[in-house]
């Protein structure tokens, strides 16, 4: 079996172990490592969540690396601790891994990882961009070695954390505008399409008839963000946003997008963090370099997350 190979840089909080579980069960994916930076949770927690749901799906021989703990500018503006709970897991205690703590950076682990690789590798960045823009800016030929980057970010209407910014670019703008201008081409699934994406409460009662240690930590985890989302009245579901763009690189298929450019917005006082796109305009930018994801087939890809939570 000719396998896909990609990286996945995270920030783990719930939607990230939804997104590794799967994953880490797809026969079609070679990952070659994972990487962590802040984000949903601490780099700190992160890093160690990221470490315990991989060796609790029996995969401790992939290598995490960790990355940045703020920022390219300034300090952290927020974590979504009100979503994740402090430690990013809604208070769910896994197993420690015992797998060996890797001391290498992640931008640097990255770099060795993609020029290494026999074939262009996929970064599937779920998480806010600051470890893939510092990877370009210390290792700028790793360009030559990326395919494309598919990302979890953005929104070309509306936004998760200001009126018109998602969580993971408003949390490191200048390292989101870093990469939509790197020309590594991008595959962006932003609130756009990961909103119609949602693992319903029917889906979370059927997990819990599967019986294994995976089904019975993600059905815990989901406690914590199903109570915040009770309290605000919005949409009841758990959306499976990180899991979009790495099902995406073996099934490209359950997707629809347009072509078009996309950039950061980074001096606003309002619309920082804004994606900006021309998708919708008479006027287009130079390099439309970006592919937008509108659509996807909920029911194809919350059933290969279900079989993937089943299996274990």
């Amino acid at each position: 079996m000719n396998k896909k190979a990609i990286w996945i840089d995270c920030d783990t909080g719930v939607d990230d172990a939804f997104a590794l579980f799967t994953a880490l069960k797809i026969e079609e994916l070679d990952i070659l490592g994972i990487s962590v930076t802040d984000g949903n949770t601490s780099l700190d927690n992160g890093f160690r969540n990221t470490r315990n749901v991989v060796s609790l799906a029996g995969k401790e021989d992939i290598r995490i690396y960790k990355g940045a703990n703020k920022p390219l500018i300034g300090k952290s503006a927020m974590d979504a601790s009100e979503f994740h709970g402090e430690d990013g897991l809604g208070g769910v205690i896994l197993p420690e891994s015992k797998a060996e703590v890797e001391r290498k950076l992640a931008w640097d682990a990255l770099y060795e990882a993609v020029k290494n690789s026999k074939e262009k590798v996929t970064v599937c960045a779920i998480a806010p961009l600051t470890n893939i823009a510092t990877a370009i800016a210390k290792h700028p030929d790793i360009v030559d070695y990326i395919e494309e980057i598919n990302m979890m970010g953005g929104a070309a209407a509306g936004g998760n954390t200001t009126c018109c910014a998602e969580f993971n670019v408003y949390h490191d703008p200048e390292a989101a505008e870093n990469i939509f201008k790197s020309g590594i081409p991008v595959n962006m699934f932003g609130l756009d399409v990961t909103m119609k994406v949602n693992f319903s409460r029917a889906d979370i009662k059927e997990m819990e008839t599967y019986g294994n240690p995976v089904a019975e930590a993600l059905k815990e985890m989901v406690k914590y963000p199903l109570a915040y989302l009770d309290t605000v009245s919005y949409q009841n579901d758990i959306c499976l946003h990180d899991t979009l763009p790495i099902l995406y690189a073996v099934k490209p298929e359950l997707f629809k997008g347009e072509k078009c450019a996309v950039y950061a917005e980074t001096q606003g006082s309002i619309t920082r963090g804004k994606t900006v796109t021309d998708l919708w305009t008479d006027f287009k930018f130079e390099d439309r370099h970006c592919r937008l994801f509108l659509d996807a087939d909920r029911e194809e890809i919350v059933k290969i997350t279900k079989e993937a939570i089943k299996n274990y």
